[in-house]
């Protein structure tokens, strides 16, 4: 850039002197290695390939379920208000489209060059940001196995440095071509089902190897581990989601979390965003729902079923968190077909062998 610049003298007549000068300006712009280019070139058309297998399996469906008993498929074809659900720990991930988790006030959004990763089970909102019906929004669902996962951990020649105690249980991965391999032979078993009882465990088995090589890793190496804050919070949830009709004593759930009350109540909230009363109440309320919906119950009964004393209470808290008392909201979800969400919803009773992780 061009320009002068003017000069005047301390004493005498003003006299002006021009002089010339060029300003550069140098930007840098990053630039990516052909490396680089070459493995986004090769995720984008994976991920290609894999939202065609997902959109033909998923065709009518807003959410599939398969032969593989972790997996699970979604479509869809519209953006929608964030639905209440729960997550189980698992990685969600799109091959097209965006959608956004949030939990306890914070979102995650993720699409076809990031996967999310939930390591405890989460009361959340799910949203659909960008789907439409000739490009729609599809992914799948894969639950993960803690016991697989420390299995794993405790197969490593080297134990990795020990991880500062992370803030929240969700996550936000880059995908990565090794990570993203596997998947598609995973979904690929869908067409051929005699041979899903034998590869489908050795797939999945790769695909948490793989996620222990991830960015998220950490998160996972602290869930499952025993003796974590993260692992004694687990087993505190699973209490509450077997139990969660039972009146909630702090210092009883403390104990089995093997916490102090404080410290419970502390990294309870820290790891979900929630109270272990807030989150009980969620259950109760949601499986509630469920009951109405589902089963046909009454709003009495099915309150009194899932542990409330209070009639009124269980209405002013119902309404407090889907926004309308019990029965406009039922007959609001009828004519849809369901709960938004339904295969994520239900609070599940869980039998004792599957109450404690690793």
């Amino acid at each position: 850039m061009q320009g002068s610049c003017l000069i005047f003298q301390e004493t005498g007549l003003p006299r002006q002197v021009r002089l010339p000068f060029v300003v550069s300006v140098q930007v840098v712009i990053p630039m990516q290695s052909s490396s680089e280019k070459d493995s986004r070139s090769r995720i984008a058309k994976m991920q290609s390939d894999i939202a065609r297998v997902i959109e033909r399996h998923t065709r009518g469906a807003a959410d599939c379920a398969t032969p593989i008993p972790e997996l699970g498929l979604f479509r869809r074809e519209a953006p929608a208000r964030p639905a209440v659900c729960m997550v189980e720990p698992s990685i969600v991930m799109v091959a097209q489209g965006t959608k956004r988790l949030v939990v306890g006030g914070e979102g995650y959004a993720y699409d076809a060059e990031r996967f999310l990763v939930t390591s405890l089970d989460l009361p959340a909102n799910s949203e659909v940001l960008a789907a439409s019906a000739l490009e729609p929004c599809v992914g799948l669902v894969l639950k993960l196995d803690i016991r697989l996962l420390a299995e794993l951990i405790a197969q490593a020649p080297e134990a990795p440095p020990r991880e500062r105690s992370l803030q929240t249980s969700v996550g936000v991965g880059s995908i990565t071509l090794a990570f993203l391999d596997p998947i598609a032979r995973l979904l690929a078993l869908l067409d051929e089902p005699a041979a899903v009882p034998v590869l489908a465990p050795l797939i999945q088995r790769e695909i948490h190897y793989r996620l222990l090589a991830t960015d998220q890793a950490p998160r996972l190496r602290q869930i499952a581990s025993v003796g974590s804050q993260s692992h004694r919070v687990a087993r505190a949830i699973d209490w509450l989601k077997l139990h969660y009709a039972e009146p909630l004593r702090g210092e009883d759930l403390a104990s089995r979390a093997q916490m102090s009350v404080s410290g419970l109540h502390h990294h309870f909230r820290q790891l979900t965003g929630m109270s272990p009363l807030q989150y009980q109440k969620w259950l109760r309320l949601n499986e509630a729902r469920r009951l109405m919906l589902s089963d046909g119950a009454e709003a009495a009964t099915a309150a009194f079923n899932v542990g409330y004393e209070s009639p009124s209470q269980f209405s002013r808290e119902y309404a407090r968190l889907f926004g309308a008392p019990p029965r406009r909201d039922i007959e609001k979800l009828r004519p849809q077909g369901g709960l938004p969400g339904a295969s994520q919803l239900t609070a599940r009773r869980r039998s004792p062998d599957n109450a404690e992780r690793a």
